[in-house]
């Protein structure tokens, strides 16, 4: 049988790539079981520095499979089982990146919109068409409305109309939007700079930033002080001061 998301690793890097071109990258149950496992892989694999999440064709993800959708028991629809995948991509230890060649739709957006960095081609297209066939974009909005500006996301969300990659990259949902024969160059760029980062500080980056700290300002100078200190005497803190005296690259970072 054909997989629907290919895997490979290369350099520090874990790569899922969306091959179901039948139904455009559609987010049926077959797919998000094999994007999971496919996750699973890449964060328990301790060589793998860098997640990337792209797709063999030019259409990044048509949202959920409609007709697997309308095909469903009511008690067992597709979207359920889409939570736990934007989890798995927001609790990630490891930076998510989404490489974005083509159209995204509805859940394709609340996908790339769990990612830590979007990197997109300037003749990709985005809209949330959820209304239009009489839904809500509720799971997504658990990743899109963080980045979107607040009038943007009333406005896309509603009228469901289809923006380009600038448009994208000017609301906030995607970081970087270049010329589509540069997409992969700026990914690469990201890359590059992404596995200089220390495994662990990187984690524990996405982690404060997934919960910034809260209570009195004191309070929480005090927990960040602390935080600092265990990295700084840590193995990877004393490790990235010492390559930074001896001007070597640090240990953690893949080598050519």
């Amino acid at each position: 049988m054909t997989e629907l998301v290919r895997y490979g690793v290369a350099r520090g890097v874990a790569t899922l790539t969306l091959d179901s071109p039948d139904n455009r990258n559609a987010l049926s149950p077959r797919l998000m079981a094999e994007l999971a496992a496919g996750l699973r892989s890449a964060l328990a694999d301790e060589a793998v520095r860098v997640v990337v999440l792209t797709s063999a064709d030019r259409v990044f993800c048509s949202g959920m499979d409609l007709k697997a959708t309308a095909a469903a028991d009511p008690g067992d629809l597709p979207v359920t089982a889409f939570p736990d995948i934007l989890t798995t991509i927001l609790d990630a230890p490891k930076p998510v990146v989404a490489r974005v060649a083509g159209p995204a739709r509805a859940g394709g957006i609340g996908l790339l919109a769990a990612c830590d960095v979007v990197v997109a081609a300037r003749s990709a297209t985005f809209a949330f068409t959820e209304v239009r066939v009489g839904v809500v974009p509720a799971v997504i909005s658990v990743t899109v409305l963080p980045r979107l500006l607040p009038a943007a996301a009333r406005e896309l969300f509603l009228t469901g109309e289809v923006f380009d990659g600038p448009r994208a990259a000017a609301v906030g949902l995607v970081n970087s939007c270049v010329p589509d024969d540069e997409l992969d160059a700026e990914l690469r760029r990201y890359l590059d700079l992404l596995v200089q980062g220390a495994p662990g500080a990187l984690a524990g980056t996405k982690a404060l930033l997934r919960e910034p700290p809260a209570g009195p300002v004191p309070d929480r100078l005090a927990a960040m002080a602390e935080l600092s200190a265990r990295h700084f005497a840590g193995a990877e803190g004393r490790e990235g001061m010492a390559a930074f005296a001896a001007k070597r690259p640090a240990s953690w970072v893949p080598q050519p």
